[in-house]
């Protein structure tokens, strides 16, 4: 596959610091976002830590045989083992901890995997595909017929998380590989961007906007509309 790829990343407009972090592998072989928590320093390092381990570890192990499956889950282990272990050194960053997203292409074969809220979408044919399920409260809450989509997004609890890095009772890694057609194109995301853009907008500018335009529309975008968190966009094109 030929790829394009772009990112970028925003502390938005009421925040003066930035605890997103991303990472795009330079041979386009994986891609990360990370979007930290635990105040300003705690989430800073959370997130840095989670897209350093896991872009190292990757690296590191990309021609020792092993499958996919392998790759992401020990990827995200061995971040969720760092940000631990930095807890441990640092009590006053105790309570950090980050989403992460990771999208990656192995032996010909699309995968992903994700702990948290930050997202992963498809746009095929301009159609819309959130990949990725929130691992939140609130998802949970609209899956059980708890609450509608729309009272969801001005629920209080929107944000409270399920499971995240940097917590010793993390749950089972899912790992997905995913079907790519030429022309697909995917978006890696914190929820600064979600929090502001619906699924719809996020379509609207998306399937209008060149593939190194589109993460700096897309936080021109949230921002217009309050940017009230830190805002990271990373799109990827498969151009066949």
């Amino acid at each position: 596959m030929k790829l394009l790829f772009a990112g970028d990343t925003d502390p938005g407009c009421v925040r003066s610091s930035n605890q997103d972090s991303f990472y795009i592998d330079p041979d386009a072989r994986f891609f990360i976002v990370a979007d930290g928590m635990g105040g300003h320093a705690g989430g800073e390092e959370a997130s840095r830590l989670a897209t350093a381990t896991i872009s190292a570890y990757l690296d590191r192990q990309w021609d020792k045989g092993l499958s996919a499956e392998e790759l992401l889950t020990e990827a995200i282990i061995k971040a969720n083992y760092a940000i631990l272990s930095d807890q441990a050194s640092h009590p006053e960053r105790q309570d950090m901890g980050t989403t992460v997203v990771l999208l990656m292409t192995y032996q010909d074969q699309t995968w992903f995997s994700h702990i948290g809220d930050s997202r992963l979408y498809r746009l095929r044919n301009n159609r819309l595909e959130q990949l990725s399920d929130d691992h939140t409260w609130i998802a949970r809450a609209i899956a059980t017929g708890i609450l509608t989509p729309e009272e969801a997004r001005r629920h209080p609890w929107r944000h409270m998380l399920l499971q995240c890095l940097g917590r010793e009772d993390i749950q089972l890694i899912e790992t997905c590989r995913i079907d790519v057609e030429p022309g697909d194109q995917f978006l890696i995301c914190s929820d600064g961007l979600t929090e502001e853009l619906t699924d719809d907008l996020i379509q609207q500018i998306w399937s209008q906007t060149e593939c190194s335009a589109t993460p700096k529309n897309m936080i021109e975008a949230a921002k217009s509309r309050g940017g009230k968190d830190n805002i990271t966009v990373v799109v990827v094109q498969n151009k066949g």
